[in-house]
């Protein structure tokens, strides 16, 4: 089953399901005698874990790495490393009357058509669940580029819009990844209400980073900016990605944007110069609704628990291309 690594000089590859003993991954490439703190591991999986809000699944696990491999001392080796992370809260019953039958929106008729067979249990592979993974590679990853900072924060939720960005990375984004505290308490509001009654709701994120070093990014088919979006796009129910002014840009004149570098999203030709890097996602509304979702453990919004995984993938795309980057400045003048 390919598709299941991504990277090339910081390389990762995500196993596991849902409902299967555990979920784990595989890093290869990151250098040796980095500092490992399990602590702060333990720390980003709980941004991401489940069961911590009552807008939440109710589906609780208490996601804890065991290293296997890789690390010696609190020291990286240079070698592979593997993580796994156990499941212990599965409740496979409540997917048996979906062992015949396929939901909209979801993977699983895809699924059988590509294999012939699925794990019907919470969606198996294609489950939310399999992102701590990424979590765990994204902090990997972040032990080589510490000086870059990425924030992500919710922007929008179903009506419900932040009136203005941030000023900085210090704004607390309080209890559900919004850095405001009024909008946060209608959102959770109106999550609640969307849970109750078995509805779900969409949204879009906003990302930031700082302090990236102009350079990174390999024209033709490996810029930064299509490295960043293959990353965001392949996250569950990640729908849309827009750097810079993004979507915006089909009604811009040239002139309009002539000179205006702050509306490329800090690339231009698709490689980083040097300024912050600003993007945007859209995520859909989970697809399980209704009698279903009211009787399951799902969900009514994948924002509040991705902005983590987000935050990963942008550290595993940085820390590759900045890996690449490296073997270039030993020639530069």
């Amino acid at each position: 089953m390919p598709g299941n690594s991504f990277g090339q000089m910081l390389k990762i590859t995500t196993f596991g399901e849902s409902h299967g003993e555990a979920l784990g991954v595989i890093i290869d490439g990151i250098p040796g005698n980095l500092v490992v703190n399990l602590e702060d591991l333990k720390n980003e999986l709980k941004r991401r874990a489940p069961g911590q809000h009552k807008i939440h699944t109710a589906r609780k696990e208490d996601d804890v790495p065991e290293i296997l491999s890789g690390v010696f001392e609190n020291k990286t080796l240079g070698t592979p490393i593997t993580v796994i992370v156990r499941n212990t809260n599965q409740k496979s019953e409540d997917y048996d009357k979906l062992k015949d039958q396929y939901r909209p929106g979801h993977a699983d008729k895809t699924t059988m058509e590509k294999y012939g067979i699925r794990d019907h249990r919470g969606g198996g592979r294609a489950s939310g669940r399999e992102t701590l993974s990424r979590v765990i590679g994204g902090y990997f990853a972040g032990l080589i580029i510490p000086k870059i900072s990425t924030y992500a924060y919710i922007e929008q939720v179903g009506p419900y819009k932040l009136k203005s960005p941030p000023k900085d990375h210090s704004v607390d984004r309080g209890e559900i990844n919004i850095p405001d505290a009024a909008l946060t308490q209608e959102v959770i509001t109106f999550l609640e209400s969307c849970k109750t009654s078995g509805e779900s709701a969409g949204g879009m994120v906003a990302v930031s980073i700082l302090n990236c070093p102009a350079g990174l990014g390999e024209p033709v088919f490996d810029k930064l900016k299509a490295d960043l979006a293959k990353a965001m796009l392949s996250l569950p129910a990640c729908t849309g990605f827009g750097l810079g002014e993004g979507f915006g840009f089909a009604q811009l004149l040239g002139s309009e944007v002539s000179g205006q570098s702050h509306f490329f999203g800090g690339m231009e030709g698709g490689i980083s110069n040097g300024e912050a890097i600003h993007f945007k996602l859209a995520f859909k509304a989970p697809s399980t609704i209704g009698e279903k979702a009211k009787a399951g453990r799902h969900d009514p919004c994948v924002l509040p628990r991705v902005i983590p995984v987000v935050e990963a993938m942008a550290k595993l795309v940085l820390a590759d291309h900045f890996l690449r980057q490296s073997a270039y400045e030993t020639f530069l003048p």
